[in-house]
């Protein structure tokens, strides 16, 4: 067999194990909090060595970072999806996008890991990081849609980052903290739906170009 041939078959069985580490990591963090997770606890539930987990992550604060990460990821627009031509398809893609984002911003599995991690945020600055970096990466995808609608004359000129936060602070308003706070319960996919095309609706309203 090709070296190159090896390597790609190697790669794959370092991607494949690194998954299997993550998901056993994401459940038991989630599941014991991150004191009361081990890194044999771990290995043991994705069923690998602790020399192959320490191979991949160095310890148990990447993992908890590599495990926000991998869910923040979720939270984007759909690849290949071209800029909105119409008011139409501007109001499509944002109610899309909302959708997206309250799915996997509200599943409890979700809640759980940012609560998680906001308790290690003090001690860990790369979790708070990691966070940070996701709530910014929303908030540049609708200020880039913000920027291309207002250059259509769609929406009314001002600061797309700013625009941005008020479609933002509509679709989540204050359930995110209900959440974590544990005194809510997370909606079903009937009222996200609902929720992001409400929101989009309010946004369009109060931003468009004739209210400008």
């Amino acid at each position: 067999m090709k070296a190159s041939s090896l390597m790609r078959e190697a790669s794959a069985g370092d991607d494949e194990m690194r998954t299997r580490i993550l998901r056993a990591a994401f459940k038991a963090f989630t599941e014991n909090g991150y004191a009361g997770t081990s890194t044999l606890q771990i290995a043991t539930r994705a069923k690998v060595s602790k020399r192959d987990l320490y191979a991949i992550f160095a310890n148990k604060q990447a993992m908890v970072v590599s495990c926000i990460k991998t869910r923040l990821e979720k939270m984007q627009m759909p690849a290949g999806l071209p800029p909105p031509a119409t008011r139409e398809a501007l109001a499509s893609t944002l109610t899309a996008f909302g959708k997206i984002l309250l799915t996997e911003s509200f599943h409890p599995a979700v809640v759980a890991m940012f609560r998680l991690a906001i308790g290690e945020a003090e001690r860990s600055p790369e979790v708070a990081r990691a966070i940070d970096d996701g709530r910014k990466a929303a908030r540049r995808t609708v200020s880039e849609l913000v920027a291309h609608a207002q250059s259509l004359g769609y929406l009314a000129p001002g600061d797309p980052s700013t625009v941005a936060d008020r479609f933002l602070a509509l679709l989540r308003e204050d359930l995110m903290m209900s959440l974590l706070l544990g005194v809510a319960t997370p909606p079903g996919r009937a009222k996200i739906e609902a929720r992001a095309a409400d929101a989009t609706r309010t946004f369009l309203e109060i931003c468009s170009a004739s209210n400008g």
